[in-house]
Formats: structure tokens, C-alpha cells, sequence
């Protein structure tokens, strides 16, 4: 395996086979697996979980890592084409990545969208210019519009807590008090979908995800015997769910706009997840979501803190799915 960067990339038989590489892993370790394998980690965007469990990930297996964060310790690095480069920027991502790449056996890089043209995230064109710029094994550590290893993780989670295959799976909108990238839910929508699941996005007027998203979930559902469908109504959205997935993301009607994006959500505070929500779902439905998360803005307190969220668990599982990842592409 040479490329993480979509699960779209890979069959449903093969899924299913890496996450039972990381259940093994996680059952007999092997901590000498990667021994003087070296990791290039490269973030243009803040991280918490991605960047520790990767390097825990690694140093597990008996590998090491360096960690790069453009502009903090290194030069600024330019990522337009033709730019010209008269400002902050020193170097241009054509001369880095290469550079980077070639003091490692395997690079992850996370480029968040710019979030100002909806065709051009969708499009991937910024991590499509790193793939072609990379000549090592790269991992997609989260991108415009994609985030592989969370959707990874977020499987194994649903698998860990026998959440049936078919079960009912509802992502839904979740407020914050500015726009967020459509990565996650994208990620997310096509997890299930693949999975199998009764999948269900809920979300107010003026944040359905974009078509292409959508249709590709719709896609990965006809394969795997599964459906995908959207509404506004969270009655009917929760009615019977197994599985509630909040997340915020930005208007789709108006992306890039941020002052439309504000007046959007003004009068969609009540989109704070809590337990009454859950009051037509099976009696044992989760809560889950990627983190981080806002208290009290995207889920209450009494949601996060009950029983139902596992969001913690979807967390450490993180490390344990991309520890499989790592092995198949370096052991």
C-alpha cells in the first residue's frame, strides 16, 4: 500500500482486512516492526489527536517520527501555483515536499480546505498537487474534503460496540459559532454508507452537503447494500438510530461566505446536542463524534459525560487503525 488517501481508494473486503490487521496488532504487538523505519509528519493545520497518535502509533511499532508545522520552527511554505512569492512565504511546497519526502519512508501531510471555493475543495486540488510531489508512501491526515483515518477509526469503533451492520446511523449538523470544513462529515457519510448502514444526515436548511459528496455515499451504499438520505427533521432523523454522529460543519448554500454563513446560523443554537434528542432512538444509541468538541455549543455536558458517547474510545482507536496503516505500507 503506497497511498492512505480515501477509503473510497479500497474495496470493502479490503477495509475489513486492515482492521483486522490493527486488531491483531492491537492483540500481539509487535514492537519492532517499523525498527529504523522513519515517519515525516507535516501540518499546515493544528492538531491534537492525529499528530500524537501517529507519532504513538510509530514509536509503538519501533519506528520514529519528525513532525513539521510550516511557519512555527520552519520556513512558511507557499502552496498556490505561480505564486509570487514576495511575502511570508520562503518556500514553496514544490521544492519542500519532495525535500521532506526524501528523509523519510513515509510522509502524512493534513492541508485543511481554504474554504472560499466550494469546486475547488471538493476538487482536492491542494493535496492532489502533494501526491504528485511525493514519491514515498503518503497518508492523508485529513484534507479538504476527506479524513480516512478518522472514518477508519470510527468503523472500528461501530465494530468494537457491535453496532449491527445494517443499524441506523444519523450524522447530523451540530452548531458552532463559525464555519468548519466539510472533511469530516464527507469522511463520514461514506464510512457508514460502505459499512452497510441506514444512513440519515440530518441538518437545518442551507447545510445540506454538496451533491458530489453525497453521491458518492450513495454510491458506496448500492455496493454494500446500505442506503444514504438527508432531511431537516430530527424526529424522524433519530426514530430507531443506533448510532448518532454530531459534527459542525459550514453552509454549503453559501460556502465562503462568511458574513450569509453567520446569518445562517444565528437562531441555530438549539443545534447543541442533548439526551432528549435521543428520545426516539434504540435504547442503547451512541453519541459520537471526531473531537475536538465545543461544550455547551456543539454537545451539552450531559450528553458528552452519559453513557452514550464513546467519543474517547473513537480517539484511542485512532492510534490502534493507523498503526495498521503504517504497517502495511513500511513493515
Amino acid at each position: 500500500m503506497k497511498r492512505f488517501l480515501d477509503l473510497a481508494d479500497f474495496s470493502r473486503e479490503q477495509v475489513l482486512d486492515l482492521l483486522a490487521l490493527a486488531q491483531s496488532l492491537k492483540d500481539h504487538p509487535q514492537p519492532q516492526a517499523l525498527a529504523g523505519k522513519i515517519l515525516g509528519l507535516v501540518f499546515f493545520n493544528p492538531s491534537l489527536r492525529t499528530l500524537s497518535s501517529f507519532q504513538a502509533g510509530m514509536a509503538r511499532l519501533g519506528g520514529s517520527s519528525f513532525v513539521i508545522s510550516p511557519g512555527q520552527g520552519t520556513w512558511q511554505l507557499e502552496t498556490r501555483l505561480k505564486a509570487v512569492m514576495n511575502g511570508a512565504a520562503a518556500e514553496h511546497i514544490r521544492e519542500g515536499i519532495p525535500v521532506l519526502a526524501s528523509y523519510c519512508d513515509a510522509l502524512g501531510v493534513r492541508a485543511f480546505a481554504e474554504g472560499k471555493n466550494l469546486e475547488a475543495d471538493l476538487g482536492e486540488s491542494l493535496f492532489g498537487m502533494i501526491d504528485g510531489l511525493c514519491d514515498k508512501p503518503l497518508v492523508n491526515l485529513e484534507s479538504a474534503v476527506n479524513h480516512p483515518c478518522q472514518a477508519l477509526a470510527d468503523w472500528r469503533t461501530l465494530d468494537e460496540l457491535g453496532v449491527p451492520r445494517r443499524g441506523k446511523f444519523v450524522l447530523s449538523w451540530a452548531y458552532h459559532p463559525r464555519p468548519l470544513p466539510l472533511a469530516v462529515p464527507a469522511a463520514t457519510v461514506h464510512m457508514a454508507a460502505m459499512r452497510g448502514m441506514e444512513v440519515v444526515v440530518l441538518r437545518p436548511e442551507g447545510f445540506a452537503l454538496p451533491e458530489r459528496i453525497m453521491e458518492k455515499a450513495r454510491r458506496a451504499a448500492a455496493e454494500s447494500g446500505g442506503s444514504v438520505s438527508e432531511t431537516t427533521d430530527r424526529a424522524s432523523a433519530m426514530a430507531g438510530a443506533q448510532v448518532l454522529y454530531a459534527k459542525e460543519w459550514g453552509t454549503t448554500d453559501y460556502y465562503g461566505d462568511v458574513e450569509a454563513d453567520a446569518r445562517l446560523r444565528a437562531s441555530l443554537g438549539e443545534w447543541c446536542v442533548r439526551e432528549r434528542w435521543f428520545a426516539g432512538a434504540a435504547a442503547d444509541a451512541k453519541l459520537m463524534h471526531c473531537l475536538p468538541v465545543r461544550r455547551n455549543v456543539a454537545i451539552a455536558d450531559e450528553a458528552l459525560d452519559g453513557p452514550r458517547a464513546v467519543v474517547r474510545r473513537e480517539a484511542y482507536n485512532r492510534m490502534v487503525v493507523q498503526m495498521a496503516v503504517l504497517h502495511r505500507m513500511l513493515a
